[in-house]
Order: C-alpha cells, then structure tokens, then sequence
C-alpha cells in the first residue's frame, strides 16, 4: 500500500515532515543525519510510497530490518497526527546490529553515521541479487571519458539500489609522472566529499575555495614517489582529483575535525540571489557545534513540500529564515541537483549521475543560492 500525503493548507494541523526526534541520551548525530535524510525528497517519497519493500523482496540476499525502519521512521515524520516527538529506538537497535560501533549511547561523528547508514541501506536494497563474474579488461588505451564510462557501467553491475541512483558518484584521479609526462587515471565511486578548509588567515573563504583546494594539483616527492607505469621506477609525481560524474544528491562534509580536536575555523553563509541558475541547491544542513568532547548536533532542513526552512533540534523544530541557515557551525551539506533550463545541456546516465565536462564547470562555479563562506577567527 502507498501511504497518501496531503499538504493542503486546509489540513494545516498536520505536522508532516515537521516532528522531533528524542534524545535517546547522545544521539543527536543520528537524530541530525535523519532528520537530513527524511527531508531528500525522493529518498522520501521511496519510503512513503514503499517501493523500498519491492526491491527487498527481490533481494534475498540480506536482511532488511535496517530498511524497514528507516522507512517506518520516514513514515511516521511525514504521516503523524501528532507533533510530540518520535522516539527512534528501533532504528538504533537495527544500526546498531548492522554497526556495532553505534552500540551504547556515545557521541559519534555525524558524516561517520551517515556513511554507515547509507551502505547498510544500499546493501539491503541492492537491485543486484547475483554478482556477475566480470573477467579483466584492457582500457587503458581508452581516452578517460570512455575509461570513466566502462567503469562506472562495471560499478553498477554489481551495486545498483535507489541508494545509490541517489548519493553515488565517480571521482577521478589522476597521476602523472613529471619526468616521462605518462598520466595514470583510476576511477572510484564515492557517496560523500571530504573538503579540506583552505587556510587564507583572517580572510573569508568560501566553499568554492574549499573544492578548489580539493581539485588542487599535488606533488608527491620523497617518500610519498609512486612507482611510474611506463618508467618501472620511483618517480616524482602529480595527483589531481576531479569529479567525473555529479551525483542527484551531492553531499559536502567539512573537515572540521584534526588530531581530535575541532579547529577553530567557523563557517557562516550567505545568500547571493543574484547568482546565475545553480546547478545544485542546498536543502539540509547537519550542524555541530562545540568540540570532540562535548559537542552537540542539529539540523537545518528546507521541507520539500512546504519550501520552508525548519531547525531540528532534536525533540523541537521551529521555523526559520533561509537567512537563518547562516551558520559557523555546519558541519555536513546536502545539495540536490537542479535540471537547467538554459543553453547548457544536463547529460544524465541511467542512475541519474550528471556526466560531461562542461558540467563539471558549472557545478564547480555555480554550486549553490547559498555560498558558504568560512572564516578563522583573529582571536
């Protein structure tokens, strides 16, 4: 059965996708990451309209306990009646079976959380019942384009769930040597990107000056020399990664956390409606505020069918501004791909995966409404 959801203003006491998560005693980490989760719309309407249970039952493989109570939990953030708070219980008891490091009540890492999740998720609803024997294949005379293809084609081979048709793209890197000029590329999937904070002293950075950091040209010399494919020895190299395929929902964790501690760079946003059509909008928010030892998360969360913005605080959501969403505690961002009506083509593979160089550039400069500029402090 589908569960029906009726956003009539008529029906405006109905708190749906607007209900608190309980403190089950330090599990706001989870509690943010859901809330986050709950609000990615078609990973929503997934668990509304059950289409989950279609392909669980065609996966035989796994169990699905995890799956079933995501998606009972998502069901009952959208279809309450009620706005007391919902107590997440019995999704802990599956995380925790499918990642005993979740077991007990202390705090853990937000994008840690979410990575284990979305793989338990992913691997319970796997279209992919039987892994095919792929024999080797020479593809290294192939231009990278064509490399990236066959790749990601082999990718989906063996791992292809809604999961993945939503969080999962392909980076590439690339390994050039400096004394022959031979480049190397290797295509990897990934569900999530680790940007570093670029370090500008007082000045603002941004979060394009974060992917650029990310894409930035890097040397390895000393001991950090790979091995030259067509030289057969140590040689002196350049890396380079670039994102050969955007996913539907990109996701940007902020490396905040070094040596167990957390920086002391803050991040703020700000909102340039005058930019150019993005190509990625933000839509949630995972927030931590504090340190290692004694922080707290919450999430910021824009309610795709209200178009409103709301803060989960655990137990509480209260509405907010999108000025509001200016925050120098964010932690982990959600962006959702928009389709272009302009001039510039959105090529999409099966899953949905953006593809194509040209936009590479225009998610690289236009990724968002929202900029987020991030600053160190002169204290």
């Amino acid at each position: 059965t589908q569960i029906s959801l009726s956003f009539s203003q008529q029906n405006s006491k109905s708190p749906q996708g607007l209900v608190g998560l309980r403190n089950l005693g330090n599990t706001c980490f989870m509690n943010s990451i859901l809330q986050c989760l709950s609000n990615t719309p078609d990973l929503r309407d997934y668990c509304l309209m059950n289409v989950h249970r279609t392909d669980i039952n065609n996966n035989c493989r796994s169990q699905s306990a995890l799956m079933e109570e995501f998606a009972k939990l998502t069901q009952t953030l959208w279809t309450s009646v009620s706005s007391e708070p919902i107590s997440p219980s019995d999704f802990k008891f599956q995380i925790q079976r499918y990642a005993p490091k979740f077991v007990g009540y202390n705090q853990q890492d937000a994008q840690e959380f979410l990575r284990f999740l979305l793989d338990g998720l992913h691997n319970e609803v796997n279209r992919v019942t039987v892994q095919p024997r792929v024999p080797p294949e020479d593809i290294d005379h192939l231009p990278d384009s064509e490399k990236g293809k066959r790749m990601w084609k082999k990718y989906l081979e063996r791992e292809n769930s809604k999961v993945v048709d939503l969080f999962v793209g392909q980076l590439k890197s690339s390994l050039t040597c400096n004394d022959c000029g031979y480049c190397s590329t290797v295509f990897d999937p990934f569900w999530d990107l680790s940007l570093p904070i670029a370090n500008k002293g007082s000045e603002e950075v941004n979060l394009t000056d974060c992917m650029r950091l990310f894409t930035k040209e890097d040397v390895l010399d000393g001991d950090e020399k790979p091995t030259c494919h067509r030289c057969k020895a140590r040689r002196k190299c350049t890396k380079k990664f670039t994102i050969q395929k955007f996913p539907q929902v990109l996701v940007l964790h902020l490396k905040r956390f070094s040596e167990n501690r957390f920086q002391s760079s803050k991040l703020s946003t700000y909102c340039n409606l005058s930019a150019p059509q993005p190509m990625y909008n933000l839509y949630a928010v995972s927030n931590h505020s504090g340190n290692t030892l004694g922080g707290h998360y919450t999430a910021y969360c824009r309610n795709p069918s209200l178009g409103e913005w709301y803060s989960y605080n655990d137990s509480r959501v209260s509405p907010m501004s999108s000025s509001q969403v200016r925050s120098s505690d964010a932690y982990v961002l959600f962006y959702e791909l928009l389709i272009s009506n302009s001039k510039h083509k959105v090529n999409k593979s099966s899953n949905g995966a953006v593809i194509g160089r040209e936009i590479t550039f225009l998610c690289f400069y236009n990724f968002s409404i929202f900029y987020f500029f991030i600053y160190k402090p002169t204290w």
